[in-house]
């Protein structure tokens, strides 16, 4: 395999400050969105878990009122 020496004679660009701040871009923009991600999907198992909980209680005193 050549260690990591024959990606480097490859890519000589990777060595440059510009890759730098794009790959520190790429992976917060990543981190970010498996963040959001995670969110999401605890957000959406609660409400299956609890689907009455997101109604709020001002709808079902309506309802109850018209009865």
């Amino acid at each position: 395999w050549g260690g990591g020496q024959g990606v480097q004679a490859e890519h000589p660009a990777w060595n440059s400050s510009a890759s730098s701040w794009e790959t520190g871009l790429t992976l917060a923009c990543f981190v970010f969105l498996c963040l959001f991600l995670i969110v999401m999907i605890i957000r959406c198992a609660k409400v299956i878990m609890d689907p009455y909980s997101a109604i709020p209680t001002s709808t079902w005193e309506e309802q109850h009122l018209d009865d």
